[in-house]
């Protein structure tokens, strides 16, 4: 299955996408942030980090965000890595990921760094994963400034509509200032919000 990157609504919407969580201090600031804009994201979850937080993970999905499986140990180089170690670092995050929800199974797959192969491709979209990739990288995890962030995203909206944050991996503050400022800003630039194609 092709790696999906357009907006279900089509049109002028864009993705947001939040990955490498659920974090305690980072996830619930997200959501806020979120709410506070009427946005609904994609949370790109590390299987651990979702069975270590299932709370985080219910809340997630109580305030209507998805889901989507981010692997078991996030290995940037598992493009490289036998077809067994894929199949296992998807399914059993997307298992981890479903227990830690109460139930509701993540529904795409976000290989590490955009390390995907045609057969993890077919192992997520066999389990019901729409392998899902990303147009826009806020580059938010360098944590270059609040304002490098939001003229990355201005500057690449042209690129498609799939944009990455994170609220993992360390301090994520910029990344919550980010996201204040540029949701309403492109609402009031005519773009609505949406999930990715399934």
């Amino acid at each position: 299955m092709d790696i999906a990157h357009a907006a279900l609504n089509g049109g002028k919407a864009v993705n947001i996408t939040i990955d490498d969580g659920p974090d305690p201090t980072w996830t619930p600031k997200v959501l806020e942030a979120l709410a506070d804009n009427h946005v609904k994201a994609t949370f790109c979850m590390i299987g651990p980090q979702a069975a270590a937080h299932p709370e985080l993970v219910k809340a997630v999905v109580a305030a209507g965000h998805r889901l989507c499986d981010h692997t078991v140990h996030h290995d940037e180089a598992m493009d490289h890595k036998s077809r067994a170690y894929q199949k296992q670092e998807i399914l059993a995050a997307a298992d981890q990921i479903t227990r830690a929800s109460g139930g509701v199974r993540p529904l795409y797959y976000r290989a590490p760094g955009g390390a995907f192969t045609p057969y993890s491709r077919q192992i997520a979209a066999a389990a019901g994963l729409r392998p899902l990739g990303w147009n826009i990288d806020s580059k938010d995890w360098e944590r270059p400034g609040v304002p490098a962030i939001d003229a990355t995203v201005k500057d690449e909206l042209p690129n498609g509509p799939t944009i990455l944050f994170h609220d993992g991996g360390g301090d994520r503050h910029q990344t919550v200032e980010a996201l204040e400022a540029l949701l309403p800003w492109l609402r009031a630039h005519g773009h609505s919000f949406s999930f990715p194609v399934r």
